[in-house]
């Protein structure tokens, strides 16, 4: 069977489990997620595209999978198909990851193949049938820091785009032109013409900002946009509008895609407060954060604060803003700080910064004055891939693992995401 016409849905980094140290905005990005997917059901999707990194970490709280598996459940027992790739956050080459148990239990369909490849082998493109509307999806997973681009040039398609009926190409990497200004400096992923060419809709993910576009061939290409956001930075571009937070809806007529986008985000509940304490005493910019924050705050809100310019005297921990926020939480269902950018007069140690507060200075600092020549490490970009590294290097021993598997394991995820190959390593 070949339907012209039929509703699917799609959605990508969700990133369920991330902001692991505020539950409350974890709480606001399940409840986001699983209005989306509610979404797809009430408007009448027959499939769902899941664009990667449904969940922050491969192996997240069992606490924040089950009421997202619990829905995706339910969307599979009611007839709809859900078809996944893994994202550079969900998939981790040696251990098992919550999608794969998912997938094991029939809620999901993994679209891409997931064995890492030689460079430059080429491959023939794997694809599904849709068997209810004729569709054909293949996709590609996402890798972290670009790993994957070798995959999109070494692909060969034909198979694939001399299928009948709608075609739909699911991938997670950043498509160099759609890239945000803002983004241009510090990401660099695939170009358009890299993606297979000929297919009706290129369903993208990874860079948390919604585009609309032409795949080669003249398909339309879209990303969704993260469906609530892991930074302060995806929070205000939803609350500007420069990007959509939620769910796409995808209507085909006659084999054409148009796109019709669901916010399904909380923006009514989150609150962004700016504080400028340029040119203050400590006792002055407390002054100011504290009354801002009262202004602001709301049962149920997220209020999030960002605090910069440069004190003229005292250090961050005189500013005392753990117990400004402790003040203000029972008027707000969460206070989350960013003061990367505010200088203290003094440099002290301070409890007033959470523990990744401190790491991303440190670790910026740390680049910053290493001047690496190794690309990989500059920028923000370079910040994430060590971030990430330490992240692999620190996941403690499985119960059962040999220590000579627990090693290889470590060895070969830092191998992956620092780029080198096994036997260049003496």
């Amino acid at each position: 069977m070949v339907l012209d016409r039929f509703v699917f849905a799609h959605l990508a980094d969700a990133h369920v489990g991330a902001w692991p140290r505020d539950p409350a905005v974890r709480a606001a990005l399940r409840a986001s997620l699983l209005k989306a997917l509610s979404v797809v059901e009430d408007r009448g999707a027959q499939f769902l595209l899941v664009s990667g990194d449904l969940f922050h970490t491969p192996v997240p709280d069992p606490a924040e999978v089950a009421p997202v598996a619990a829905a995706l459940r339910r969307l599979v027992d009611r007839g709809r198909r859900i078809y996944v790739i893994y994202g550079s956050h969900d998939y981790v080459a040696h251990r098992t990851s919550w999608l794969d148990v998912l997938a094991e239990t029939g809620v999901f369909l993994r679209v891409a193949p997931e064995a890492v490849r030689t460079e430059g082998t080429r491959w023939t493109l794997p694809f599904l049938l849709d068997e209810p509307t004729g569709a054909r999806v293949a996709g590609i997973s996402g890798r972290s820091h670009g790993l994957d681009r070798d995959y999109f040039r070494a692909v060969d398609s034909e198979a694939f785009r001399a299928e009948p009926g709608f075609k739909v190409f699911q991938f997670h990497a950043a498509v160099e032109e759609y890239l945000p200004p803002s983004l241009r400096e510090h990401l660099h992923g695939i170009r358009a013409e890299d993606l297979p060419p000929g297919c009706d809709y290129y369903a993208g993910g990874h860079i948390h900002y919604t585009y609309e576009g032409e795949g080669p061939g003249g398909g339309l290409l879209v990303n969704p946009g993260a469906v609530f956001g892991t930074s302060r930075t995806d929070l205000e571009n939803g609350q500007a509008g420069r990007t959509h937070q939620g769910v796409a809806i995808v209507s085909v007529e006659d084999g054409r895609p148009s796109v019709e986008f669901v916010d399904t985000a909380p923006r009514d509940a989150i609150r962004l407060v700016d504080v400028d304490v340029s040119g203050k005493t400590v006792e002055a910019a407390r002054e100011e954060v504290r009354e801002r924050l009262r202004t602001e705050a709301a049962p149920g809100t997220l209020v999030f604060p960002r605090v910069h310019g440069s004190l003229t005297d005292g250090s961050l921990a005189s500013l005392a803003l753990s117990e400004v926020g402790r003040s203000v939480a029972k008027d707000a269902g969460s206070v989350h700080w960013d003061v990367r950018d505010l200088v203290p007069a003094t440099a002290e140690a301070t409890s007033a910064l959470t523990e990744s507060d401190i790491e991303s200075s440190e670790l910026s600092e740390l680049l910053a004055s290493s001047r690496p020549e190794a690309p990989w490490l500059e920028g923000a970009e370079g910040e994430r891939r060590v971030r990430e590294l330490l992240r692999e290097l620190g996941l403690p021993k499985a119960e059962g693992e040999s220590r000579q598997d627990y090693v290889t394991a470590r060895v070969s995820a830092a191998r992956r995401l620092l780029g080198v190959r096994a036997e260049s390593v003496a």
